[in-house]
């Protein structure tokens, strides 16, 4: 897989921002120039002027702290590099809303593409996890107590499969995120004119993005929606995080991450190994959830265009999109430097070995005298074994419904935690597989 960067904020500075809104002028500049809507040689001429490291920047930025209006500022400069005839043609029939927002997608689908590389290196992470411990017997856990015996390849397929469905969302929001809204000042092609669709229609595919079927200012849900779906990868990275944290507790210990030995844990307290990126993990997450609210809130502007929630989406985009970046690179990261304790997982599976399987039990015993005489004896017996320290086999083997029809082989084959964990192997290998496969295809993507 390629390298990636650390972060991607630099694709979302006021610099970057200024030279994707030019990349949007010169190619409204060039569509226009071919249907005939300025004259051809003048959008050449527009189109070679949009680079912003031929602008003065230190008087643009004066300018737009002076206008309070960047893409005014901007064409106005833009219009002075073009010559008098070019100038006078530059941002024909657009609005600031058309250019910025159309700007903010080229960059949004630049960290789109980068996070999908991202989450193809979490898939393959996930998939060594997985299958590498595809038999790792450990046990599964329900209201924080134990339930049945698993094994971690298992508990890590269901990270695989949430993911899994992080990905689905983000490449099902594609459609309707990248779609071009640039319909003039308040949406209904005024300045276009009857040129309106087919200007549209040729932008959009110049840029590569979709064309919409209303180009109205006021229509955000397509941008709420994509922060909807990064707050719920930040809500898997969550669950994955927290998992992981509980079982690094000192009374589990199942698991750690391998810091390496110059980590200091704690100040006062020489004995503590804090984990360090899991804590991390957790509070960029919590971040990243909690901007689901805001952009349902953005997606509520009024009559055909709202200032206060175009400001607001565009911040929520921004900041979620570099959040879920850096979440995806701690969640890597700590996914390829996390170490099970199989001794440990064995040792907690120990404290409940003689009652975990008694499903398994259960089910043996259901043969001879029904499925809930079975389940009544069986939890019977182990109340008793509870009250009284008596193993639960040596109650079984004294009950004469059970010794008439079992020996003790096998029972304590039933009541063994490791012949009980189903088809979590094999659940862990399907994952695995199809991880691979999609990290894969992300890889390829991404490129």
């Amino acid at each position: 897989m390629r390298d990636l960067p650390e972060n991607i904020d630099g694709l979302f500075t006021p610099e970057s921002l200024w030279q994707s809104w030019l990349d949007v002028e010169a190619a409204l500049a060039l569509t226009q120039g071919e249907l005939g809507m300025i004259p051809a040689h003048c959008a050449t001429r527009i189109a070679e002027q949009c680079q912003l490291s031929g602008f003065d920047l230190p008087a643009l930025k004066a300018d737009i702290a002076l206008t309070m209006a960047p893409v005014l500022s901007l064409t106005h400069a833009l219009a002075d590099l073009c010559g008098a005839e070019a100038g006078g043609y530059v941002h024909w029939g657009a609005t600031t809303q058309n250019v910025i927002m159309a700007g903010r997608l080229l960059q949004l689908r630049k960290a789109h593409a980068l996070l999908l590389g991202r989450l193809a290196r979490v898939l393959d992470a996930l998939a060594a996890l997985a299958s590498d411990n595809a038999g790792q017997v450990t046990v599964g856990r329900t209201n924080r107590k134990h339930a049945l015996p698993i094994t971690f390849g298992f508990k890590a397929a269901s990270w695989i499969d949430e993911i899994l469905r992080c990905v689905q969302r983000l490449r099902e929001v594609e459609a309707r995120t990248f779609r071009l809204v640039f319909g003039g000042a308040i949406g209904a092609m005024q300045s276009f004119g009857a040129q309106g669709p087919a200007l549209t229609k040729a932008l959009a595919a110049r840029l590569g993005l979709r064309d919409s079927l209303v180009h109205a200012r006021n229509t955000l849900d397509s941008m709420s929606e994509y922060v909807l779906a990064l707050a719920l990868f930040g809500m898997a990275c969550s669950r994955i995080g927290k998992e992981l944290y509980i079982l690094m507790t000192e009374e589990i210990d199942e698991v750690e991450e391998d810091l390496g030995p110059g980590v200091i844990g704690s100040s006062t307290m020489p004995q503590k190994n804090n984990p360090k990126h899991v804590v991390a993990l957790l509070a960029r997450a919590a971040r990243l959830r909690a901007m689901a609210a805001p952009a349902l809130e953005a997606g509520q502007p009024s009559h055909e265009g709202d200032a206060a929630s175009n400001q607001l989406i565009a911040e929520l985009v921004d900041q979620s999109a570099i959040s879920a970046y850096d979440l995806a690179r701690r969640l890597d990261w700590l996914l390829r430097n996390l170490r099970l304790k199989p001794d440990h997982m064995q040792r907690n599976l120990g404290i409940s070995a003689n009652v975990v399987a008694s499903e398994n039990l259960m089910l043996l015993l259901a043969q001879g005298m029904g499925r809930q005489a079975a389940h009544d004896l069986v939890h019977e017996l182990i109340a008793r074994h509870k009250q009284t320290s008596t193993p639960v086999l040596e109650l079984l083997l004294e009950h004469p419904a059970v010794a008439n029809r079992y020996d003790a082989g096998q029972l304590r084959r039933a009541m063994d935690p490791t012949h009980y964990t189903g088809l979590s192997a094999e659940i862990a290998l399907a994952a695995a597989d199809q991880a691979r496969r999609e990290a894969a295809a992300l890889a390829a993507i991404s490129r």
